[in-house]
């Protein structure tokens, strides 16, 4: 069972290490994962969530339980809030610099009145102080903790050399008031950049229309969109938003269905078509029947999906988790460690402390936190947009360690529906004679290729006839009486004819399959069908060979026609007639030379599509195979697999840049600010350059995600 939470309090990864430890505790807790950037904990297992709130609360954050009803996309970035904090906080420290800058703070008056600014700045800013300190008290030290330290430290330090020592020249009250401002324009900023990750979900959210037009008692009805209930008719109009996934009953129209797919061509609807909610219609007027409604919709589905990719967690983040558990404690220690050596080697108490201060701020423990789950959110967000769901962030990280490629045949690599390819009429027959009998025969017959063949005779305007006691033969094909002649239609042994022979392997060379029809005993001729490739599945395998990728075929089609479609579509390797578990099995042996990626619609593909490493299911395929994929492709494009590697791996990278300027940051500029370089170069750092530096970093980390959003996917 999964639970999610909504969490308060946090400030940075550390805050995140240290609920993470705290709930894992608690009995019945399988797995536990906080998202700083989310505000969000997901627990999974079968624990007690009072226990579980109780661990949270006890470790010094707030805790609630998250609705289903709640918009899971929602982050609480606070941006308005901070932007308040920071114009007053700037307001209140012009003044403050101008006093230190032009020397006056030469009396206690002056000193005095520096005081007072700064502590206005304090005050305004108290949460570092409130959430910090409260996190000592709990065991916890945090981002928060690390600033309230560095300006209670300048600013009692500053008190004592006003009214005890009276050296009214060594006085770091602006200091204390402009670290805390520069770190609140930080946050300010990173807050602004955390909302824009979720760009794409408040896009999603947004497409849904409050309201419908509904038909109740043959009266047309305007209603909140979620009242609309399962069954229920609706109307949509040019240039609105259709409300619930439906079927169209009357009326045509173009939907522009780019938000679900990706595509920008609209799509043309007619009676008996499926529409989606979120999507616009163009052109006319559709009456539709609702199929799912609110949070069974398509476009829900969407959004609840790219929300738990964000709220979950990349193997990749397991060494900033790491890092971050004991970050704020060993940068404490490195700033108790910097004061008592600057003393030890001479420097004033003054100077010494400056020092220590300056490790306090500069370190960052949000870069840290931020880099995996900003770029997470960002590329789920992005390749949704494109209609590519990842249901968890394991599988946004694996599918660009994919090294194979499996592909089923039927509904993946070709089209799912057969087609007539091919319409030979034999010796003295007519194609109009041959089309006539084969549709009045095949009309009878509810087999696939059967529908195929009756389709295309309807097409071409053929007209059938009367049928009379009409037969299937299992396997051979099907048989009936017209006028008192036998009509047949099936395979060239039950018809009983050597014509055509020569047209007819050709046909099965192709993975076609040929069909032959006779009335009484003239042979009318051969209708070919066949499964055809789609449009883009050549490109799709070119792309992927281009990427690097072993493509490989699963079918449990006969091998002749495996052959023929792997021969056009460019696959190499082909595994033909074999059954679901023997499937599982090929992916599992193919598992030992790297990841391997599964892409398949149907229910037989199912086992296989929960092996690999990453199972990626079309979008038009199966409930089950949709349940058991990893990656759901909406537009149900084969082009899309290779759109979801290169999105996959952007990410990944972005991830890794995200960390290595972390850990790079904290590596060399916790040094510099100690002044460990002092005696080589001379240089050392200001607490106020300091704050500066550490506000901009988390908010580098997270633009950098934000460049995700840049990627042209198509």
């Amino acid at each position: 069972m999964k639970e999610n939470y909504n969490i308060k309090g946090m400030s940075c990864a550390a805050c995140v290490a240290r609920i993470e430890k705290a709930v894992s505790k608690v009995d019945g807790v399988d797995m536990v994962s906080v998202n700083l950037l989310t505000n969000s904990m997901t627990v999974e297992g079968s624990p007690d969530p009072k226990a579980v709130m109780e661990a949270v609360t006890l470790a010094g954050y707030g805790i609630s339980k998250r609705l289903d009803s709640e918009d899971q996309s929602s982050i609480q970035t606070e941006t308005k809030p901070m932007v308040i904090r920071f114009i007053l906080s700037l307001i209140v420290l012009v003044p403050l610099m101008y006093l230190s800058m032009i020397k006056m703070a030469t009396d206690i008056t002056s000193g005095t009145i520096e005081m007072i600014l700064s502590l206005v700045i304090m005050v305004i800013n108290r949460k570092f102080f409130v959430n910090g300190f409260k996190g000592v008290i709990h065991g916890s030290p945090n981002m928060d903790t690390l600033v309230a330290l560095g300006a209670s430290a300048a600013w009692i330090f500053s008190i004592v050399s006003l009214y005890i020592t009276h050296d009214h020249h060594g006085l770091y009250f602006e200091s204390a008031g402009t670290i805390l401002t520069l770190i609140t324009l930080g946050k300010t900023l990173e807050a602004y950049s955390k909302g824009r990750t979720t760009d794409a979900i408040k896009g999603l959210l947004k497409l849904t229309p409050k309201t419908a037009t509904v038909i109740r008692d043959g009266k047309e009805l305007t209603i909140n969109s979620d009242e609309i209930a399962v069954g229920e008719l609706f109307i949509v109009k040019p240039g609105e938003s259709i409300p619930a996934d439906g079927e169209v009953i009357k009326g045509g129209s173009c939907v522009d269905e780019s938000a679900m797919t990706g595509e920008s061509l609209p799509s043309d609807k007619a009676p008996g078509c499926t529409v989606s909610a979120g999507t616009i219609n163009q052109t006319g007027w559709l009456e539709c029947k609702a199929t799912r409604t609110g949070a069974n919709t398509t476009i829900s589905q969407m959004v609840r999906l790219v929300s738990e990719t964000a709220s979950g967690k990349a193997p990749i983040s397991r060494i900033a988790d790491k890092v971050s558990g004991v970050f704020v404690p060993v940068v404490i220690a490195l700033a108790v460690i910097t004061t008592l050596v600057w003393c030890i080697c001479g420097a004033a108490f003054g100077q010494a402390l400056l020092r220590g201060v300056a490790v306090l701020v500069i370190s960052c423990p949000c870069a840290l936190g931020l880099a995996t789950p900003v770029a997470i959110m960002t590329g789920s967000g992005r390749s949704a947009r494109a209609g590519i769901l990842f249901k968890k962030a394991q599988a946004l990280e694996m599918a660009g360690k994919v090294r194979t490629v499996v592909l089923d045949k039927t509904g993946t690599v070709t089209s799912g529906k057969p087609v007539v390819t091919m319409v030979n009429p034999s010796e003295g027959n007519s194609e109009e004679e041959l089309l006539s009998a084969a549709l009045s025969i095949e009309k009878q017959s509810s087999h696939p290729l059967a529908k195929a063949i009756t389709e295309y005779c309807i097409s071409k305007g053929a007209r059938s006839f009367e049928i009379d006691n009409f037969e299937t033969i299992l396997g051979k094909g099907v048989r009936g009486i017209s006028d008192g002649m036998c009509i047949k239609g099936g395979n060239a042994f039950f018809i009983g004819t050597s014509e055509l022979n020569n047209s007819a392997s050709a046909c099965s060379e192709k993975g076609q399959t040929p069909l032959f029809f006779s009335k009484g005993d003239n042979i009318l001729g051969m209708i070919s069908v066949a499964d055809t490739i789609k449009e883009d599945s050549i490109e799709a395998v070119q792309r992927l060979k281009g990427m690097g990728m072993n493509v490989v075929m699963l079918t449990g089609d006969n091998k002749r026609t495996a052959e023929s479609i792997a021969k056009l579509s460019g696959i190499d390797t082909v595994h033909a007639e074999v059954l679901p578990e023997q499937k599982a099995e090929i992916v599992w042996k193919l598992q030992k030379k790297g990841a391997v990626a599964m892409v398949g619609d149907g229910i037989n593909d199912a086992l296989a599509l929960t092996v690999a490493d990453v199972g990626i299911a079309i979008g038009a395929g199966t409930d089950i195979a949709i349940d058991a994929a990893d990656v759901v492709l909406s537009g149900s494009s084969l082009l899309d697999v290779s759109r979801a590697i290169a999105i996959s791996r952007k990410t990944l990278k972005n991830i890794k840049e995200n960390l290595f300027w972390a850990f790079f940051y904290n590596v060399t500029m916790i040094p510099l600010a100690a002044g460990a370089f002092y005696p080589f170069t001379g240089w050392t750092l200001s607490p106020m350059i300091a704050a500066g530096a550490m506000s901009l970093s988390s908010f580098c980390v997270v633009m950098n995600a934000l460049r995700l959003n840049l990627l042209k996917i198509k």
